[in-house]
């Protein structure tokens, strides 16, 4: 007999026993298991035969180190065992786009075990071997370059597990203001049921495992409810001007001019949206332009920063055709879809009168508000607005089909062409969308607004790198007005382009990116490489802005491998290292035929593999694996691997979660025909189980 463990309502008991079922016969990644409307996150507990059972528990603790603009985070999750013999734990969560992951620390009784980084198919065989004699042991894979997964072996009861993972990334500057991102929850996704074959390489990028969602229950008591808890601390030579956070509460403490803490206000909170916090160095006219440097026996590294002066204006005279694209799949249904009408209301006001504008919606298939572009007369942007107030989310998302009808058909003579993708981002086929933009875009700019409190970052800043726009974030659940007119007062030409640097004496090598992005108002552009003379440069950074051409000279001073370091040097190497990662995952999301090398897949492969394991990095091809020297579990006959749930992104429906085709999931494996067949049966044999109950008390 099975039965639940509930405090609140008998639904979470219901739902809970059926999920406890499906769970233990091991269809967790055919079904998707809901929360209930709290939102809670934690561990299911079940009572099996007189038995109660949880399933691994974690908390995570995140303290994160910021020196100007380069950030150092530390990572503690501690995993938890309330069953009564070993398990094996997966987790899947995720991490920031352009994390450096370069370290991870096991902790297990009194043993501290040091990962070694390794070919992501050796260490998986170690961990495997481990599991399999009973030791300890941690697995640190990615799976996207915002998403990985961490195994663990022979989790012992009463005995945790803690794993620390470090990492470092460089900060971006977003709307004149310096953003930390810290994605704390992984959201459902979409994947077709075809698509074009890209390749073996890109056929495994595009694989990766089921996120599964917290259970439909209450916590045990013995579990707490608040499973995340952020620290920082802040350090500038020239101060701080704001500091804020748009997403989550927060405190901030002064210890000097120099130096501020911050922390949550509640302490500790629910992982189920994206904390983002904003701060500016010095004073609003503060520029940090210039040139971070660091060497060692392996030679010179450098991080170049780019940024407008704040006196450039656009150029407004060029007419445009604006093309918004608005995702109408069943995640986008309630919140999300509500803050993307009110964005398209105040940015269809603001086009200008020698503008055209078209709108498209895309679910399983896009359909167009207008055959033709039309002129943003006061009569036409009033029937766009009351064409978008009648939109709605559900379906899938086929965003080829929404892309396709964007970029597929010729621009307005004289006009430049700005594509306004409104999007989640829920989707797992995201290395296909990324070349099919590549290919189709032409002379157009796709400006990407992510609309959710837990949207996929990698897929959204990836559709404006390669549409040689901007990302923005528009939250549904905060003040959606404000940001929507923000956000619609935004969409601009870049302020600088044709960017190309002279670097005179200093010639650099190993350069990233290799083609450098437009420049736009409020933002950066970061150009790392390595160097071989220290000392002072004067580079020159040429361009195209409102048609004339500027120079903009920067002075430059590069240490020596004598010079002290102030603990963020050493960051520099790591940032590179990631960012030349990035360059050629960049590469794998285009065409062979348009790569600057027409480098083949394979080639990219190696060379993303080499440069995790020269820089202890994770990698979509390099893994971290500790392995304890003690035995913990002597009997892993009967070990089972069970999930840590997580909880559902904050803003997004249940339905988003099971509308879509295979549960809003990778393609499904074979066990869900039956995960499903089972369901039915148990709703069957409850209501027959109930009808026998009836008779027997009322004969």
């Amino acid at each position: 007999m099975l039965t639940t463990q509930s405090h609140a309502t008998q639904r979470a008991r219901r739902s809970g026993s059926l999920c406890a079922l499906l769970l233990m016969a091991g269809l967790v990644n055919a079904l998707p298991l809901f929360a209930d409307e709290q939102g809670l996150s934690g561990t299911l507990q079940a009572e099996i035969d007189g038995e109660l059972i949880d399933f691994p528990s974690l908390k995570t603790d995140i303290d994160v180190d910021v020196s100007g603009d380069l950030a150092r985070v530390r990572v503690t999750q501690r995993f938890q065992n309330p069953l009564q013999s070993a398990v094996h734990a997966r987790y899947l969560f995720p991490l920031n786009k352009n994390a450096a992951v370069y370290g991870l620390t096991m902790n297990v009784g009194n043993e501290r075990v040091v990962a070694l980084i390794k070919e992501k198919t050796v260490a998986k065989k170690i961990f495997t071997k481990a599991k399999r004699e009973g030791k300890a042991a941690a697995l640190l894979t990615q799976q996207r370059p915002n998403m990985f997964t961490q195994k663990i072996a022979n989790l012992m009861p009463n005995l945790p597990i803690e794993v620390v993972i470090e990492y470092t990334e460089a900060l971006a500057r977003v709307d004149d203001a310096y953003e930390l991102v810290m994605p704390l929850v992984v959201g459902p996704r979409f994947n077709p049921d075809h698509g074009p074959n890209l390749g073996s390489v890109a056929h495994e990028l595009q694989q990766f495992p089921a996120p599964v969602p917290v259970i439909g229950m209450d916590l045990p008591e013995h579990i707490a409810p608040e499973r995340v808890s952020i620290n920082l601390k802040l350090r500038s030579a020239v101060g701080f001007g704001a500091i804020t956070s748009a997403t989550h509460s927060i405190n901030v403490d002064t210890p000097d001019g120099a130096r501020r803490v911050v922390s949550l206000a509640s302490e500790s909170e629910i992982p189920n949206r994206d904390f983002v916090l904003r701060y500016r160095l010095g004073s609003d006219d503060t520029t940090t332009a210039g040139a971070l440097g660091y060497m060692d026996e392996r030679g010179g590294f450098f991080s170049l920063l780019l940024e407008p002066p704040a006196s450039w204006q656009e150029d407004a005279v060029i007419p445009r055709e604006m093309v918004f694209l608005l995702d109408c799949s069943g995640s986008m249904g309630g919140a999300p879809i509500n803050a993307s009408k009110r964005f398209m209301e105040s940015a269809l006001r603001n086009l200008r009168p020698s503008d055209s504008f078209r709108i498209i919606r895309f679910s399983d298939r896009a359909t167009e508000f207008s055959t033709q572009p039309l002129p943003a007369t006061a009569t036409n942007i009033a029937a766009g607005i009351h064409y978008t107030r009648r939109l709605t989310g559900s379906g899938g998302t086929v965003m080829r089909s929404g892309i396709e009808q964007a970029l597929g058909v010729p621009k307005p003579m004289g006009a430049v062409r700005n594509v306004v993708f409104l999007t989640d981002g829920y989707i797992g086929n995201e290395l296909e969308i990324l070349r099919l933009v590549a290919s189709e875009l032409g002379a157009a700019r796709l400006f990407a607004l992510g609309v959710g409190s837990g949207v996929n970052r990698y897929l959204l800043d990836e559709l404006a790198r390669v549409g040689r726009g901007f990302v923005r974030y528009l939250d549904p659940t905060k003040a959606v007005d404000e940001q929507a007119d923000a956000l619609a007062s935004r969409l601009q030409t870049p302020l600088l382009t044709d960017i190309t640097i002279d670097w005179g004496e200093l010639r650099p090598s190993a350069l990233t990116p290799q083609a450098i992005p437009d420049l736009y108002a409020g933002d950066s552009i970061r150009v790392q490489g390595r160097y071989a003379v220290a000392g002072r440069h004067t580079v020159n950074v040429h361009g195209t802005s409102g048609g004339s051409a500027v120079t903009i000279p920067l002075e430059v001073n590069l240490p020596d491998a004598s010079s002290a370091s102030d603990g963020t040097g050493e960051a520099i190497p790591l940032v590179w290292a990631r960012g030349m990662i990035k360059q050629a995952m960049h590469q794998l999301s285009v065409p062979q035929n348009l790569r600057r090398e027409q480098q083949s897949d394979e080639s990219l492969r190696t060379q993303v593999t080499q440069l995790g394991l020269e820089y202890s990095l994770v990698t979509n091809w390099t893994a971290f694996v500790a392995v304890s020297e003690q035995i913990y579990n002597p009997d892993t006959q009967t070990t089972r691997e069970r999930p840590v749930p997580q909880a559902l992104v904050q803003g997004v429906s249940k339905q988003a979660y099971a509308s879509a085709p295979h549960g809003g999931y990778a393609a499904p494996e074979p066990g869900t025909w039956l995960g499903i067949g089972l369901l039915i049966a148990l709703f069957g044999l409850r209501a027959w189980v109930k009808m026998a109950e009836r008779l027997r008390t009322n004969p």
